[in-house]
């Protein structure tokens, strides 16, 4: 996506910043914006891809400015991370030095290395104490990553995000970086980018990020999303200050839009619908057969789930969540999702399936929805944190899942003897072949090795005295309650369910 060698003004550099969760990606920025975005975060854990505009003044006291992409380093998010590294000019990999590479770290390379896009590593967290960059460098070359210093040409900064220390040298390594991708752009022309999030605001309408990659967005743009054409009524900076237009590699928050974009679509705007419509007409219809699922094995439950989520990116990382979440035995029907709050027309849409489940993911039911759930007796479950619903889920389908019976023979004896039988009880005498027959066993009559059927032993006689068991060896009077008709030469066998 960079314009490079084209005619054009030098623009910012996009930033992705990745990392394992709770390696310190949020803090991070925090110290380069002096804000307190963490704080924000439920559970301190990033769960929003956000875009932000830093500026950094370099040894020559010279202010340049950069966008920085905050990423989730939740494993749930992976839809999220390859979005932020598609955007990006420069990646910045966070590795916390007293934990090293981690899941979402290897991950987040592959992300890194999908996009093409050089990358800067960032050992953080060397406030702690006992703590040495060498572990993590040790770390990163065991995944194939030499770091500068240690065997390779990595670009490294060891940081603490919480101290401010080494930050600055990080960003002079970004910009160094950013500077060798000559990255330029043309400010007058047409507005491209990415749909970095979307959302439903109460008082909005319908919202989402945009990254500018080239061009000027401006108020009033006819933006072509897929398929529609929306219009951006309404642009803001992150700060949430109304401004007239956004320029190559700033962020917009464009609100009033006709339609909830997806995720990691492209966008270009235009300054007339005519011109917008003329761009559409070329782009063609959408592969119908993109969304078909393929044929799903048959499993024994399916729990009917309809999914609600504030943004579209967090809509998408849910759903491949409760996926990873369904057994052997239950598997997870998704009836529907959507971004905004769970409403009446959610519940009618769930009220065609047996046992419906709707579950929202930073969003609340409103008034109706609850009354209309509650008189159809529909559960619903709201979460803000993902792990939270998914623990939730899994446990619900622990419960639900049908108990796996395994039967093991605890004895077994030959029939040597019929006597009467009255009804569905008949008095027969055997003789133990193995282990042990006990008094109200259920037992399983065979003959000939196969399964006639099954009974139970309601009362046994040992020289006509009751006892509770028969021992391996020694020979018995019973009476087995069946319907099954017992014959001499019969086995029956103890069965016990665990």
């Amino acid at each position: 996506m960079n314009l490079k060698h084209s005619l054009g003004k030098k623009r910012p550099p996009i930033v992705v910043v990745m990392g394992h969760v709770d390696h310190g990606k949020s803090t991070l920025l925090d110290y380069i914006r002096k804000t307190n975005t963490t704080a924000k975060e439920v559970g301190g854990i990033t769960q929003h891809i956000a875009a932000y505009v830093a500026h950094h003044k370099n040894e020559d006291g010279v202010v340049e400015e950069l966008t920085f992409i905050d990423t989730p380093g939740h494993a749930a998010f992976w839809g999220m991370r390859e979005r932020g590294a598609a955007l990006a000019d420069v990646a910045i990999l966070v590795v916390a030095a007293d934990d090293g590479v981690k899941p979402q770290t290897v991950e987040a390379l592959r992300s890194i290395e999908k996009a093409g896009i050089p990358y800067i590593v960032a050992i953080n967290k060397i406030d702690k104490d006992g703590t040495s960059p060498d572990k993590a460098k040790q770390s990163l070359a065991e995944q194939g990553v030499y770091v500068e210093g240690y065997g390779g040409n990595v670009p490294v900064a060891v940081i603490s995000a919480k101290t401010g220390r080494g930050v600055n040298e990080l960003l002079e390594l970004v910009l160094l970086t950013a500077e060798l991708e000559e990255l330029v752009a043309d400010p007058n022309t047409n507005a491209r980018g990415l749909v970095i999030e979307a959302h439903k605001d109460p008082r909005k309408g319908v919202s989402a990020t945009l990254v500018v990659h080239n061009g000027t967005l401006k108020k009033g743009d006819y933006i072509v999303i897929g398929n529609e054409i929306t219009c951006a009524r309404a642009i803001e900076d992150e700060s949430g200050a109304i401004i007239v237009g956004a320029g190559p590699s700033n962020p917009a928050f464009v609100s009033g839009l006709n339609m909830v974009p997806n995720a990691g679509e492209h966008f270009v705007a235009f300054r007339n619908k005519s011109e917008a419509e003329k761009a559409l007409s070329g782009v063609g219809s959408k592969n119908e057969n993109a969304n078909k699922s393929s044929p799903e094995v048959s499993k024994e439950i399916s729990i009917p789930l309809l999914i609600k989520a504030d943004t579209n990116g967090r809509c998408e990382a849910v759903l491949a969540e409760i996926k990873k979440c369904e057994s052997d035995k239950v598997s997870v029907d998704i009836v529907g999702s959507g971004v905004g709050n769970i409403t009446e027309g959610d519940i009618k849409k769930a009220l065609g399936n047996s046992k419906p489940l709707i579950i929202g993911f930073g969003v609340s039911a409103d008034k109706p929805a609850l009354d209309l759930a509650e008189r159809y007796e529909i559960k619903i479950e709201s979460f803000d944190i993902i792990y939270k619903l998914t623990e939730w889920l899994k446990e619900h389908i622990c419960k639900i899942t049908p108990k796996e019976v395994v039967e093991t023979v605890t004895g077994e004896a030959k029939i040597l003897k019929t006597f009467s039988r009255t009804k569905d009880k008949q008095v027969v005498g055997g003789e133990v072949r193995s282990g042990k027959i006990e008094r109200a066993k259920r037992v399983r009559i065979l003959r000939r090795d196969a399964v006639l059927g099954e009974g139970k032993i309601t009362n046994l006689q040992s020289a006509r005295n009751d006892v509770a068991e028969i021992p391996e060896g020694q020979q018995f009077g019973t009476i087995i309650e069946s319907k099954i008709i017992i014959a001499v030469g019969d086995m029956v066998q103890i069965v016990s369910a665990l």
